[in-house]
């Protein structure tokens, strides 16, 4: 086993030191943030987590990140339920009516509801009170050591913003969709491609705290949608609390500025079906309008040719490779991370750990990058938003202004096909088929690849029959007003 210096002490640097610690392995945690624990989870939500600037948004901790804690660390998912996370059973919340024969697999959809501070307060404990790791606050990784060995070079610690360096067998960046990896990869002397693209969207976020002899309402529809204009969601949390989230794309300045009022952001949730139960009077703010902008999908190239640019040295979660963070899979994927480079630190040469792990993260972590990319595009289609990429040359710039508008037009029509297929095949066969219904909620739960709806023959052909009898169904009741019709019901909105 070696020494380990993990970069960042947020759910990717402590799902890896748990594993890593765990495993035998001697673990360091850098964090920059010189900030104690607080004494309780109710008080880490005031925690001053300035490297962490998302930890009072919205989070999702879906039943694969539960599974793995699960059968990994029962007792960390013991402590998580101790400090007031709820298991969230999908199965128990089956539409009324719907057949509840008992499926194989039923025991494994089910979620967390949690608070990302509370999540962290639980898992730091976990990873500090048994002694899987030591942490390091107050300073941050300012550059990589390395010796030249072989044909790369080869990372052999860390030198810290305060002067100090921290020799390792291994160096773990976890520092979060803000780590400029490439900079420290640079210092090196080495070049890591990196290929964005913006989300399209502005996130808002705004927690909330029912009042005594009040209870969540019940959860007849979806817990979410998209206006084109607006996507928002409800996201349980612990402590009999929850947050709302409106996501406005990027170029509507009008709707994003007035949502950022609090008064406003309540008046507009209560104007959608999926949130409006939820500010009728149960409940009562606990924080302003949280907002987050620079969104982007992100990845980053590791490997050349199948081979590492450095050894010694991995990136997990965001620093790796971030997604948008409306869908939710953010901290699971890291979790997922953490458990696929515990693995491959199990090769004793740093060279095969490297190939390794990214081989792993091919396979288990880029589809997710790609669908988040794929749906996104779809949505800016949709909404008329432009997308930022920034892929590199493609064959587009060959093809004269005519043939892209001509695939403009196809994209268009295969973006509304998408959607009327959603909409009048899919999510109408999840209200009454257990089937459908599982086999959404496994992919949405990161328990199936994201193209695993579209690969399964039955589950097609059974959305298809819904969709084929559209024409005879009562039209689909709207998520929530257009435009114009939320602006007028929203006080300071422009006349």
């Amino acid at each position: 086993m070696g020494r380990i210096v993990i970069a960042g002490a947020g759910v990717a640097g402590l799902g890896t030191a748990l594993y890593a610690g765990r495993a035998g392995h001697e673990v360091v945690i850098v964090e920059r943030d010189d900030t104690p624990l607080p004494p309780t989870p109710a008080e880490a939500f005031s925690w001053d987590r300035r490297g962490a600037p998302q930890v009072r948004h919205s989070h999702a901790f879906l039943a694969r990140l539960h599974n793995q804690l699960r059968d990994d660390h029962p007792d960390v998912l013991a402590a998580l339920l101790d400090a007031g996370a709820t298991e969230m059973d999908f199965i128990a919340m089956l539409p009324d009516g719907m057949d509840r024969t008992p499926m194989l697999g039923d025991e494994d959809l089910v979620a967390l509801a949690c608070r990302r501070t509370t999540f962290e307060w639980v898992l730091r404990h976990a990873v500090l009170d048994t002694g899987a790791a030591t942490l390091h606050h107050g300073a941050s990784v300012d550059s990589l050591l390395v010796a030249s060995r072989d044909d790369r070079p080869r990372v052999t610690g860390v030198r810290l913003s305060d002067g100090e360096n921290l020799h390792a067998d291994t160096v773990v960046l976890a520092g979060g969709r803000r780590m400029d990896v490439p900079a420290l990869y640079g210092a090196c002397g080495v070049e890591l491609e990196e290929k964005t693209e913006d989300t399209g969207i502005v996130y808002l976020s705004r927690f909330y705290r029912l009042l005594d002899a009040h209870d969540y309402p019940p959860q007849l529809g979806p817990i979410g949608g998209d206006l084109g204009y607006l996507k928002f969601g409800v996201f349980p949390g612990d402590d009999r609390t929850f947050s709302i989230t409106l996501a406005t794309n990027t170029g509507d300045k009008e709707l994003r500025r007035l949502l950022m009022d609090p008064d406003a952001f309540s008046a507009a949730a209560s104007c959608l079906p999926p949130t409006a139960a939820h500010v009728d009077g149960r409940a009562e703010p606990i924080t302003g309008v949280e907002v987050m902008g620079g969104l982007i999908n992100r990845r980053r190239g590791f490997l050349v040719d199948g081979h590492p640019l450095i050894t010694g040295v991995h990136a997990v979660g965001d620093a790796h490779t971030a997604t948008n963070p409306l869908y939710g899979r953010g901290c699971s994927l890291a979790m997922v991370q953490a458990a696929l480079l515990c693995d491959a630190l199990a090769e004793p040469d740093p060279l095969a750990s490297s190939v390794a792990y990214e081989q792993a993260c091919v396979r288990e972590i880029l589809p997710w990058h790609a669908a988040a990319v794929a749906q996104d595009r779809m949505n800016k289609a949709n909404s008329g938003g432009n997308s930022t990429a920034d892929e590199g040359p493609s064959d587009d710039r060959a093809v004269d202004d005519r043939a892209v508008d001509d695939r403009a037009v196809d994209d268009t029509t295969q973006s509304d096909f998408v959607r009327s297929l959603l909409r009048d095949g899919l999510f109408p066969a999840m209200r009454v088929d257990p089937v459908v219904l599982r086999a959404f909620l496994r992919m949405f739960n990161l328990l199936q690849p994201p193209d695993s709806l579209l690969s399964d023959a039955d589950v097609i052909g059974r959305v298809m029959q819904v969709y084929q009898d559209r024409d005879s169904r009562p039209e689909e009741p709207p998520l929530g007003p257009d435009r114009d019709a939320l602006l007028d019901a929203v006080p300071g909105a422009p006349n």
